[in-house]
């Protein structure tokens, strides 16, 4: 090959979210009426249809409820953009006394084989709703795991969460577990990555807040964790969350796609999504093309947009692996969010 060859090839196989980025139609905002809709995942079934799951709450109990009050819920589509309709509750409240007996949130939907796996955040507490967070409920946050031969359901939950706190308190994950993402790779193993806050920073926020992967040979585990701290920035207690992890069999590597919570990356000064990148889910570092998207919606039909909140990113791929929407929550004030869905083009 020669070296123009190998330059053009090496540039071919960097992903650039990005450029791939089309103007969104209408169809593609998601809202359910009476609830905030946070979060976004979707799968295809075998008959065509796609089903997106999301979090939602009553705009009525305010904004920081979700950790006291959301549910996984299922819409159903005919297309990656939509529209979508909502059909039902997948993840409703159950006995209290169980692990996400009160909340679900933060699914992310994934199929192998036969069956479809819903891996979620799940907790239980006192049921205060308050106008800051319940940090009762969010310190019981745990991640666990939904299975079905159908995405309309009936969904299997389990009485343990799939991922537990660790039992010793200098952990990093002694405190709080949220926001699973799972892929599988390229030698079958299952990495789950997922946000953790441990105990060393003062209560009850604690910290830091970093990120671990546990794997497995099973996406149902039990999960081996390695409890090294990634994506982290010295100084920083706080400096990413949101992770949406993948593998890409065409350019043999892993990507994470994730929120910058202040821009310390990204170079915008203010919450952007970034894009990090592995050969083996292990050693991890930013993309050559870095910068996703910062707080900006480029509509078909109406001008541009500037939110203020991006976050939640999640990728849509079909069944050869090609990425063909990003999912995100979109918050534009106290009383208004939903589900837009991005379409990708082929990029460059």
């Amino acid at each position: 090959m020669s070296s123009l060859s190998q330059r053009t090839s090496s540039q071919n196989d960097e992903l650039d979210l990005a450029a791939m980025m089309q103007p969104i139609p209408a169809a593609a905002v998601f809202r359910d009426p009476g609830y905030f809709v946070w979060c976004g995942t979707m799968v295809r079934s075998g008959d065509g249809k796609y089903h997106l799951y999301y979090s939602r709450w009553k705009i009525s109990t305010g904004f920081e409820s979700w950790v006291t009050a959301s549910e996984v819920a299922h819409a159903v589509g005919g297309s990656p953009t939509g529209p979508f309709v909502f059909h039902d509750v997948a993840l409703p409240p159950r006995d209290r006394r169980m692990w996400d007996g009160m909340v679900t949130h933060n699914p992310t939907v994934q199929k192998f084989g036969k069956k479809y796996y819903l891996y979620y955040t799940g907790n239980t507490g006192d049921g205060v709703i308050q106008p800051t967070l319940n940090w009762t409920h969010r310190n019981n946050n745990r991640v666990g795991v939904a299975v079905a031969d159908s995405p309309n359901g009936p969904w299997k939950r389990f009485d343990r969460p799939l991922i537990d706190v660790s039992a010793a308190a200098s952990a990093p994950d002694s405190l709080s577990i949220s926001n699973p993402s799972l892929t599988r790779g390229k030698d079958g193993t299952f990495y789950l990555l997922y946000k953790a806050v441990g105990q060393q920073k003062p209560l009850p926020f604690g910290g830091p807040v970093v990120h671990l992967m546990a794997t497995s040979k099973s996406p149902t585990g039990p999960f081996q964790k390695n409890l090294t701290p990634m994506f982290t920035i010295a100084g920083n207690n706080f400096p990413f969350e949101d992770p949406y992890f993948w593998f890409d069999q065409q350019r043999n590597r892993y990507f994470v796609i994730m929120k910058d919570n202040k821009g310390a990356v990204s170079g915008t000064g203010r919450s952007s999504l970034v894009l990090y990148e592995s050969v083996d889910a292990k050693d991890w570092k930013p993309a050559k093309h870095l910068l996703v998207s910062d707080l900006i919606l480029h509509w078909k039909d109406r001008p541009i947009q500037t939110v203020a909140r991006m976050e939640r990113p999640q990728m849509f791929l079909d069944e050869h692996g090609k990425a063909q929407v990003l999912l995100v929550a979109i918050y534009e004030d106290s009383k208004t969010t939903y589900n837009v869905r991005i379409p990708l083009g082929t990029g460059r």
